[in-house]
């Protein structure tokens, strides 16, 4: 199917879905990429009861904390590196 096709159906609002390779989507920037953080001890303690409190682990709701904040920051554009 060529992509102008595609489009026209899409934008119709026909289901697309048996086109698509879903095997293959991908989200951009997706990719888990590990980072350590040392926290002080009192840090780590109020994370993990708050964590037992929602029921969820302490990474867990440390990832989405920090997506919550993250979503309510105007973006910058990445500085440059060299």
């Amino acid at each position: 199917m060529k992509a102008t096709e595609f489009d026209k159906k899409f934008d119709a609002g026909e289901d697309i879905s048996d086109t698509i390779d879903w095997t293959q989507a991908r989200r951009p920037n997706d990719q888990p990429k590990r980072v350590n953080v040392d926290f002080p001890a009192w840090v780590v303690s109020s994370l993990d009861k708050q964590a037992r409190h929602l029921g969820v682990t302490r990474q867990s709701l440390i990832k989405l904390w920090i997506a919550e904040k993250l979503q309510q920051t105007p973006e910058t554009p990445p500085k440059a590196t060299r």
